[in-house]
C-alpha cells in the first residue's frame, strides 16, 4: 500500500512539473523572452516584466485537480512523458485523442493553445466529466467491430480495399470509421492517441478500426507532413498486432512499457505514388 501511494504521488508530482514547464514556456513564448537577448537596461526589463501573463483558468484547474485527486491516469510516467516530449516540439497542435478518462485534462492542458479532441464511446461518461471540464471538447462516437472477430478483421485488412490510401469516408475497408464527428475529416492532425475503445473482453468494440483510422489519417495528409501515433495497452492482442501492422514496425520510434511511438509520414501527392502501404 505505501508503495502504491508514494507511486501515486510521484505521479502527481511529475504531471505538476510537467504542467508548469509549459506553462513557463508559454507565458515567455507570448512576451517574446524566448527570442529576445537579455538587456542590461533596468527600464527595459522592468518595462517588459511589466507585461505579465496570467495561468490560464483552465491550466490553473488541470493543476489542482491531479494535486488533490486521489484517481491518477492510466499510463505510467514513462509511458506519459513520451508523448508529452512530442506535444513539447509540436504543440500548439491539432491533437486527436480516441478516448474520454482521467489523463484528459492532462493532454489537453499539454497541449495549450491548440487543438485536442476526444471520442469517446460511453455517452453517459461524456455527460459526467463534462461537469467538471466544460471546456474539454469531446465527441460521443459508436463502433461496429467486435474483438471475437479480430482475428478475422487483421486478415480483411490485407485486402486492397484496405489497403489503398485515401479519404477514409470513401474507404470500402471494414475498419474505416467513416461517420465519426465531421472535425475529425476536416482537419489533419500532427498527434493522434488511441486509448479507446474499450478491448477487454470478446464482445468489446477494441480498437481494431480506431488503429486502422488514425494510420490512414496520417497517410492522407498533406505532402512532406507527418503524424506522430500513440498506441495504448499494446500488452494486449489486438493493439500488438493492429499496431503493428497497420502503423507498420517500420515506422514505431519507441516502446516503453504498454505504450508505442509511431510517426507516419504523408504518403499522398506526386512523389509517394510508389510508396508501399508498410516501408
Amino acid at each position: 500500500m505505501r508503495s502504491k501511494i508514494q507511486g501515486s504521488f510521484y505521479l502527481k508530482r511529475t504531471l505538476i512539473a510537467l504542467f508548469l514547464f509549459f506553462i513557463v514556456f508559454f507565458m515567455l513564448k507570448s512576451n517574446n523572452l524566448l527570442s529576445t537577448p537579455l538587456s542590461n537596461n533596468y527600464s527595459e526589463r522592468q518595462s517588459s516584466s511589466s507585461h505579465c501573463t496570467k495561468i490560464p483558468e483552465f491550466i490553473a484547474d488541470t493543476i489542482i485537480h491531479y494535486t488533490t485527486s486521489s484517481i491518477t491516469p492510466q499510463q505510467k510516467v514513462k509511458e506519459i512523458n513520451i508523448t508529452a516530449r512530442v506535444l513539447r516540439e509540436k504543440s500548439p497542435c491539432n491533437f486527436l485523442v480516441f478516448g474520454l478518462g482521467h489523463d484528459s485534462p492532462m493532454w489537453s492542458a499539454l497541449n495549450y493553445g491548440g487543438r485536442t479532441v476526444f471520442l469517446e464511446e460511453d455517452g453517459d461518461w461524456i455527460e459526467t466529466f463534462r461537469l467538471k471540464f466544460p471546456t474539454l471538447e469531446s465527441y460521443h462516437v459508436t463502433y461496429d467491430t467486435k474483438v471475437r472477430d479480430a482475428e478475422k478483421l487483421l486478415g480483411m485488412a490485407g485486402l486492397p480495399a484496405c489497403r489503398t490510401v485515401g479519404d477514409v469516408r470513401s474507404s470500402r475497408c471494414v475498419l474505416a470509421l467513416r461517420s465519426l464527428p465531421e472535425v475529425v475529416y476536416e482537419r489533419e492532425w500532427d498527434v493522434i492517441m488511441v486509448d479507446a475503445p474499450t478491448g477487454y473482453q470478446p464482445e468489446a468494440p477494441g480498437r481494431m478500426a480506431a488503429i486502422y483510422t488514425a494510420g490512414m489519417a496520417a497517410r492522407w495528409r498533406t505532402e512532406g507532413r507527418s503524424t506522430d501515433v500513440f498506441v495504448h495497452d499494446v500488452n494486449r492482442y489486438v493493439e500488438d498486432e493492429f499496431s503493428k501492422k497497420l502503423l507498420c514496425e517500420g515506422y514505431m520510434m519507441q516502446e516503453e512499457g504498454i505504450l508505442r511511438h509511431f510517426t507516419i509520414p504523408s504518403h499522398r501527392g506526386a512523389g509517394n505514388m510508389g510508396k508501399t502501404f508498410c516501408p
